[in-house]
């Protein structure tokens, strides 16, 4: 009696206990294709708020659109890419759906509202310090809350100041990239501005993933009755429409020509000209 005694008060102490986490089970495949999807996205996002500046502006929103759904698409895809990587070994873990696809949506809405507002009012600082504070929280915020929809048998606390630093991480480099891509002209400017980008996402993720302790419910037994993984078979399925999206993205900047001659080296003036009408 006593004996079980002690094992009940046991147990109950136990509960609580920090999780073995390991962010890279598969080693660098998942932050390096992770890097390369937030890239893609980036670098598709930012030439559509580029070609904005320099079409007609009957067609600025439909580039704003295209540009806000590429970029936050890539950024969704980047988190769960990274995510399939991220194991607790104590504990199974799954994802609540409705949560995840609100983490999208939220992604392409902040970051819609930052390239309108430079796509609307041009390269300049204020448009680009606001657009790249609201692009570089969308980031954030869609982290965290893909982070809240994240299910196990536990809960996660974080540290406050690597919470602060994630996001500052993601408003400073978003601000930076567009910039960049907005005021540098060429090819090798853009892929810069797509690789700013893709870092101020995956820096903000693994720097978020760094403040988080995962703090078990489990009894000190039943770690190795329980089955483990990162959630990689329930996340497959969830990327195949943001990644097919990204792929018709791609198809229609293929087709157009002003995104392949990159027509403002051989016109400076045009997108000056549309810069400027954002000001008045």
């Amino acid at each position: 009696m006593q004996r079980t005694l002690d094992r009940v008060v046991t147990a109950t102490a136990s509960v609580g206990d920090q999780g073995t986490v390991d962010g890279f089970t598969y080693g660098l495949v998942t932050p390096v294709v992770a890097f390369l999807m937030a890239g893609l996205g980036a670098a598709l996002g930012l030439r559509c708020t580029i070609r904005s500046l320099r079409t007609a502006r009957s067609f600025t929103a439909v580039w704003l659109a295209l540009g806000a759904l590429s970029i936050g698409s890539g950024i969704w895809s980047m988190h769960f890419v990274a995510m399939t990587g991220f194991t607790v070994k104590e504990a199974p873990i799954s994802y609540d759906k409705p949560l995840t696809y609100a983490g999208l949506a939220l992604a392409v809405v902040m970051v819609g509202i930052g390239i309108f507002i430079v796509g609307y009012r041009g390269a300049t600082r204020m448009a680009l310090i606001t657009g790249g504070t609201i692009t570089g929280l969308g980031v954030a915020s869609m982290h965290y809350l893909g982070m809240a929809g994240m299910r196990l048998d536990g809960r996660l606390t974080y540290d406050t100041p690597l919470v602060a630093l994630s996001v500052l991480i993601a408003v400073g480099a978003a601000t930076a990239a567009l910039w960049a891509a907005v005021s540098l002209r060429g090819f090798l400017a853009s892929l810069g501005a797509s690789a700013l980008m893709a870092a101020a996402v995956t820096g903000m993720h693994y720097t978020g993933m760094a403040a988080m302790d995962v703090h078990l419910h489990l009894p000190p037994t039943a770690p190795d009755l329980l089955p483990t993984g990162g959630g990689a078979e329930s996340i497959g399925p969830m990327l195949i429409g943001p990644g097919c999206f990204l792929l018709l993205a791609a198809v229609v900047l293929l087709f157009d020509p002003g995104a392949v001659t990159d027509e403002a080296e051989r016109n400076p003036g045009a997108g000056r000209a549309a810069a400027g009408s954002g000001r008045r």
